[in-house]
C-alpha cells in the first residue's frame, strides 16, 4: 500500500477519483443529420410551462429550432432572430428560438419593441435555463470570462422534418451572424 493512499481518507479518495471520471478528452457530440431531437423540459413565459421541444415537434412535417447565445443581445435582436421574423416561410414553419436563459428573460425579450413581430409570425421562445439541451444538442460554449458570464448557446439552426435532424447550420465563431439566417436555413 502506498503511503499516498494511506495517508488521503477513504472519502476524498473517492471524490477525487469521480472528479476525474468527469473529464473526457472527446468534446461533446454536436447533433447531426439523422437524429432526434433530445428530450428536455424547457420553459416558455414562465418557470411552471414546461414545454418538452422533442414532443412539440413530434408529427409536425417541419420546424426550425433556433439556438442563440442571450436574450437582448445585440446581435439577437438586431439580426439574427429578425432574419427570421420576415421570412415568409416562417409563417408556415414552426420556429423555436432557444436561449440559455430564464423564462422571465425570454418572455421579456419576445415582447420587446426589438423583435417586434415575432409572435405574429409564431415564433415561440423558449428557456433552456440549466443550459441542459444546449448541453445535449452539443451546442455549447463557456463564455464565464467573457461578456455573457456563464455556459452559453452556441448559434445554430437546426431544420427538422418528421421528427428528424434534415440540416444542421452553426456559426464558427459561435456568435456571429452569417451562416444561420433565414434565408440560409430554410
Amino acid at each position: 500500500m502506498s503511503l499516498l493512499r494511506t495517508s488521503i481518507p477513504r472519502r476524498l479518495q473517492l471524490a477525487r477519483v469521480s472528479t476525474l471520471r468527469q473529464f473526457h478528452s472527446s468534446p461533446a457530440r454536436l447533433i447531426a443529420v439523422g437524429d432526434a431531437i433530445p428530450s428536455v423540459q424547457l420553459k416558455e413565459d414562465s418557470p411552471g410551462n414546461v414545454v418538452d421541444l422533442a414532443k412539440e415537434i413530434e408529427g409536425l412535417k417541419k420546424a426550425v429550432i433556433v439556438g442563440v447565445p442571450a436574450a437582448f443581445s445585440p446581435a439577437c435582436s438586431a439580426k439574427h432572430i429578425p432574419t427570421f421574423i420576415h421570412h415568409k416561410a416562417t409563417e408556415s414553419t414552426p420556429t423555436f428560438v432557444v436561449a440559455v436563459n430564464d423564462p422571465f428573460v425570454m418572455k421579456a425579450w419576445k415582447e420587446s419593441d426589438a423583435l417586434n413581430g415575432a409572435t405574429k409570425v409564431g415564433i415561440r421562445f423558449l428557456a433552456d435555463s440549466t443550459g441542459e439541451f444546449a448541453k445535449k444538442m452539443g451546442m455549447t460554449f463557456d463564455k464565464s470570462v467573457d461578456i455573457f458570464g456563464t455556459l452559453r448557446n452556441k448559434r445554430y439552426a437546426v431544420v427538422v422534418e418528421d421528427g428528424k435532424v434534415t440540416k444542421v447550420v452553426e456559426e464558427p465563431d459561435n456568435t456571429g451572424v452569417n451562416e444561420t439566417t433565414a434565408d440560409k436555413v430554410l
